[in-house]
């Protein structure tokens, strides 16, 4: 399942802040660079997770933002619930305006099991799961060198 693309600038911001020592916070422009997105997109989906209670944001010198919680109590879900872009339980993959399973559409049947898989992996995943030995690797600039 591919995810929007404010989903996936929404994971990979929250990823970049979960790989800071404990507390740590990183200013917007600093994340952008690091997280490989569009510093006003950035803008627009930071204040979606300060709203949804994710991070916490701090003005003046030393400001930035931090995660709001440790990491293994961020799920998934909850960052894409605040990008608004999870898997939208009454939308038919074919498009029809009713959908179920007493008048499923012909993708219904395989729709549902992809939409259930993706759920469980959003509900138990947490920022905790991410791959902090590998996380430098990801980093603009880093591939090259890897390489």
């Amino acid at each position: 399942m591919i995810l929007p693309q404010t989903a996936e600038y929404a994971l990979r911001a929250m990823a970049c802040l979960a790989a800071l020592p404990p507390g740590e916070g990183m200013r917007a422009l600093d994340l952008s660079v690091q997280a490989s997105v569009p510093a006003a997109y950035l803008s627009k989906i930071l204040r979606r997770l300060v709203i949804a209670g994710l991070l916490v944001s701090k003005k003046g010198h030393h400001g930035g933002f931090a995660l709001a919680r440790p990491p293994r109590r961020i799920h998934f879900a909850e960052i894409l619930a605040a990008a608004d872009a999870g898997p939208h339980v009454g939308r038919c993959a074919f498009g029809w305006a009713q959908c179920d399973p007493e008048a499923p559409c012909p993708l219904h049947p395989a729709w549902s099991k992809l939409r259930a898989s993706f759920g469980e992996w959003a509900q138990t995943s947490t920022l905790a799961d991410i791959d902090l030995a590998n996380f430098d690797q990801s980093l603009p600039g880093r591939r090259a060198e890897a390489g």
